[in-house]
């Protein structure tokens, strides 16, 4: 059933990025929470994202058609600039891989970059630090393994797209958070498909779930 998984998020960032739990025992003894986030200039995380598309508006030739793409958990790296202690700009970067079905029948398996920049408003709450943002997504399909039942053949366009965010960080010290994000992208892709040169559009509209471990400086 789709999205119907438990995601491992934290094990994954742990282990993706490098990250292990040392740093929960290096605390600054200087360390105040009423100030963890004042001065922060850049944050820098490692999540690991559920990136759950939310499809319609699918056509093949021109037609409605029952083409689904499968949800995927990858490992992400993201960078936070702070203007001052409110407004920020993240950038996150990731490569997601996906199966793409046409009623039930797996026709491709896409490898996508979708690299997301958003402007955010922050407001720190002692060690918490909640935040919102909004922003502009740019997908691109830099791999793909059509299948016999296309006629091996795919061919991808590159989009943009809206993308909205919210989420928060907690400081554990005076360098180390932790971080839970939520993203909705809205994001249409199109595609020549088929020997025949068929046309076939969907709109992905992905939800992204992320958890991850934060440095700041």
């Amino acid at each position: 059933m789709k999205h119907s998984f438990l995601l491992p998020l934290t094990a994954a960032v742990l282990c993706s990025t490098g990250l292990t739990p040392a740093f929960a025992g290096d605390s600054s003894a200087n360390f105040s929470k009423e100030d963890a986030w004042k001065g922060t200039k850049w944050l820098i995380r490692g999540r690991a994202l559920g990136v759950l598309p939310d499809e319609s508006n699918a056509t093949v030739g021109g037609a409605p058609a029952a083409l689904t793409v499968d949800d995927s958990i990858v490992p992400e790296l993201d960078f936070t600039y702070f203007f001052n202690d409110n407004i920020a700009m993240e950038l996150i970067l990731a490569v997601t891989p996906h199966d793409v079905k046409l009623g039930g029948t797996e026709i491709t398996n896409a490898l996508l970059l979708p690299p997301t920049l958003t402007l955010q408003y922050h407001h720190p709450m002692g060690a918490w630090k909640p935040y919102v943002g909004a922003g502009v997504n740019y997908t691109t399909v830099i791999d793909s393994d059509p299948t016999s039942a296309i006629g091996s053949v795919d061919d991808w366009d590159s989009s943009f797209g809206l993308a909205l965010q919210v989420g928060v960080d907690y400081a554990i010290d005076d360098k180390w958070s932790v971080n839970f994000d939520v993203k909705k992208l809205f994001l249409n892709l199109d595609a020549t498909v088929t020997g025949a040169a068929t046309p076939a559009s969907i709109d992905i509209d992905p939800w992204i779930v992320g958890l991850g471990v934060g440095y700041r400086f």
